[in-house]
C-alpha cells in the first residue's frame, strides 16, 4: 500500500540565501515501484521523477529569486493508477543581507546635564537585526535585537569632555558574514561635557 511520502532536506538549509542550491528527498517507504514523485511549491508543480526502485527521488533547486522560497510538498503516486498521497511540507525562508546602518540623533549639540539619544537603523535585510553601539572601539551598550523594522535606541547623559569621541553602531543578522558598521557621529559639546550611558529598558 502506498504510504504518505516523507520530504526531507538533504543538502542546504531552510534559511537560504540567493543563488544557494538545496536538495530535497522524497520517498514513500511502503510503495511498490514504479512510483512517480512530483514536487510542488504552493500547489504548483515544480518537477517530477519516476522511480523504478525503492530509492528516493532527489530534487535539486537553486534559489534565484524570492519566488523560489515558500512551502514545498511532494506527491507519490503509482504511474499506472490515479490518485496519490502527499508528504509533509518544508518551508524555505530567504535571508537577505543588511544594508549599512545609519546612526543618528535628534540633536548634534548638547549641554552639560543634558540627556541625548542615539538611534541605529539598517533599512534593509532580514529580521531580526541585532545592534551594538560603540564609542571609539569600546562597546557602550548591551546588544539590542529588533524583531521589527525599528531603530535601536540608547540614551546618553552629557556630563564632561572625558569621553568625547566618535560614536558608531554595528548591525548584523543571520546572513553569513554580514556585519556592517554605521557612519561615525559626533556631538558638539559646550563646556566640560561627557557622554555617559544610562540604563535603558
Amino acid at each position: 500500500m502506498l504510504s504518505n511520502p516523507k520530504l526531507v532536506l538533504v543538502q542546504g538549509a531552510l534559511n537560504v540565501v540567493m543563488k544557494q542550491n538545496v536538495t530535497l528527498s522524497c520517498l514513500s517507504e511502503s510503495a511498490f515501484p514504479p512510483v512517480r514523485y512530483t514536487l510542488f511549491k504552493h500547489n504548483q508543480q515544480v518537477s517530477a521523477l519516476n522511480r523504478s526502485d525503492l530509492t528516493p527521488a532527489l530534487f535539486t533547486l537553486t534559489i534565484n529569486s524570492a519566488s523560489d522560497v515558500g512551502e514545498y510538498k511532494c506527491k507519490a503516486e503509482y504511474i499506472i493508477s490515479s490518485g496519490g498521497k502527499y508528504s509533509n511540507s518544508l518551508n524555505f525562508t530567504l535571508i537577505e543581507p543588511i544594508s549599512k546602518p545609519v546612526l543618528s540623533s535628534p540633536t548634534s549639540q548638547a549641554k552639560k546635564g543634558q540627556n541625548v539619544t542615539l538611534s541605529c537603523l539598517s533599512e534593509n535585510g532580514s529580521l531580526p537585526i541585532s545592534y551594538l553601539f560603540f564609542k571609539g572601539t569600546q562597546n557602550i551598550s548591551p546588544q539590542k535585537t529588533m524583531q521589527k523594522r525599528e531603530a535601536a535606541v540608547i540614551f546618553l547623559f552629557i556630563d564632561s569632555l572625558n569621553d568625547f569621541g566618535t560614536y558608531k553602531c554595528k548591525a548584523s543578522n543571520s546572513f553569513p558574514n554580514n556585519t556592517k558598521y554605521s557612519n561615525g557621529f559626533n556631538f558638539t559639546l559646550a563646556g566640560m561635557n561627557e557622554k555617559r550611558l544610562l540604563t535603558v529598558d
